[in-house]
């Protein structure tokens, strides 16, 4: 008894001596019971969502039931050695030295849509031309036309469809490539009350929110599939579109996804149905030997 007395007394001595509380010579490190578990379902949808940083797969956890911090995932992200997507720096282009701003910004649904083209090949070579078609207060993707070539007559019906389903809006932004700029679709749009916002040539950043909707699908979507057919291309498209606005989470709207109700896409009997949302990411499917067809007559 007085051995141990005097072994306490030592211990006290010698804590005062390094200034350091008795309390940590007897703390022992705890690691959570879900610690491991926490690790394997990050990894796994690290996995899945390869270009997603750790606040994305946060609200994924979320989703799937786990009550978990943003900074406890990164802790884990960064353990394990995950890579965090890089950032692009934003850049001040967007303003005049006079302090006027170069581009009318969006105030309300159907304020102002943006459209876009992306390409593509299929595995034989030959190019594939991609029609973007978004909101660009919501950041919903309103259409994703597919074709070989796409031409004026082909962009009417595309927004015809579009203004049928999700109404007309004030104003359309694009660039100023041929198919934009044609007199036929000019006056259409004249006839609908759709005014034309042409960017400066060479200014891609003032269409900003198509180009940023055009890096995610090229980076999500386009580099990591391979097309077999136009017809495949079509039902892919349309399946990550369906998964863009319903299931995404979208940084700026606060990590929800623009369009979260779910909504089913009528297709071509010999296709069926386009898959739901929770299918996708999907490996892909065999040509179903059909294209995809639009219930909806277009604007004349």
């Amino acid at each position: 008894m007085e051995h141990a007395k005097q072994e306490g007394a030592s211990e006290r001595h010698a804590c005062r001596l390094v200034h350091q509380p008795r309390g940590t010579q007897r703390y022992q490190p705890t690691q959570r019971n879900d610690e491991d578990a926490l690790t394997r379902a990050i990894i796994a949808l690290a996995s899945q969502y390869g270009r997603y940083g750790y606040r994305r797969i946060t609200i994924k956890l979320k989703e799937a039931g786990w009550n978990v911090g943003k900074d406890r995932v990164e802790r884990i992200w960064r353990r394990e050695g995950l890579k965090v997507p890089q950032q692009q720096r934003p850049r001040g282009r967007l303003w005049l030295n006079d302090g006027s701003c170069v581009r009318l910004r969006p105030e309300r649904r159907s304020h102002v849509w943006s459209y876009d083209f992306m390409s593509a090949f299929t595995h034989d070579g030959r190019t594939v031309r991609f029609l973007n078609l978004i909101d660009e207060y919501t950041r919903e993707c309103l259409a994703i036309y597919v074709a070989r070539r796409i031409n004026r007559n082909q962009v009417i019906e595309v927004l015809a469809d579009a203004m049928i389903q999700h109404g007309i809006p004030e104003y359309i932004r694009s660039d100023n490539g041929p198919e934009f700029v044609a007199k036929e679709l000019r006056k259409w749009l004249a006839r609908t009350g759709t005014a034309t916002l042409y960017i400066e040539p060479g200014s891609p950043w003032e269409n900003g929110y198509c180009e940023s909707f055009n890096s995610k699908m090229r980076d999500e979507f386009l580099n990591g599939e391979i097309f077999y057919s136009l017809n495949e291309a079509r039902v892919l498209a349309e399946r990550w579109r369906v998964y863009y606005n319903t299931e995404r989470p979208h940084s700026s709207l606060g990590y929800r996804p623009p369009a979260p109700a779910a909504f089913e896409i009528e297709v071509s009997p010999r296709c069926g149905k386009v898959e739901s949302k929770e299918r996708f990411p999907l490996s892909h499917t065999a040509d179903c030997g059909g294209e995809l067809s639009n219930s909806l007559s277009a604007l004349h």
